[in-house]
């Protein structure tokens, strides 16, 4: 295991997540500035480049901790400092999928009124400059122990 970032929902907007806090993570070491996020996501990134190795974020919690958000977070990071304004809009498309992937497989449950039922696994393809080329989502591990009801 690598860095482990523990995340709590404040279920409110905060200003710890707009563009110019991305740009302050971006280039800084592990531990040069606050547990975030953008942190984790410059540290995959870095390596990434660094050692021409895959890299994987894992983003792991309860019901409504805020998995879905934080990979949004992670993907908007890597659009923004992966790709450039003269590119295709790939990153645009990637980070346009984040409403499908919050729909897919959601339900409602006996804790949360739309929760997933579904892991999911995004791979995002970077060419050799490390801009990003595409994404991949795929869906694992369906749970029906926790659904209230079907809908017919």
């Amino acid at each position: 295991s690598g860095i482990v970032l523990v995340a709590i929902n404040p279920y409110e907007q905060l200003p710890i997540y707009e563009q110019d806090v991305i740009y302050a993570y971006s280039g800084q070491n592990m531990g040069d500035m606050d547990p975030h996020i953008f942190a984790v996501a410059e540290e995959a990134y870095k390596q990434m480049a660094r050692d021409e190795k895959n890299q994987s974020i894992i983003v792991s919690g309860e019901s409504g901790a805020g998995k879905t958000v934080s990979a949004k977070y992670a993907m908007r990071f890597f659009a923004t400092v992966g790709g450039s304004a003269s590119e295709t809009n790939i990153e645009a498309k990637v980070l346009a999928s984040s409403p499908i992937m919050e729909a897919i497989g959601n339900a409602k449950t006996t804790r949360n009124d739309n929760s997933s039922r579904f892991g999911k696994y995004i791979e995002i393809g970077f060419d050799k400059r490390y801009h990003i080329i595409g994404a991949n989502m795929r869906t694992y591990l369906l749970e029906k122990s926790r659904v209230v009801f079907q809908v017919r």
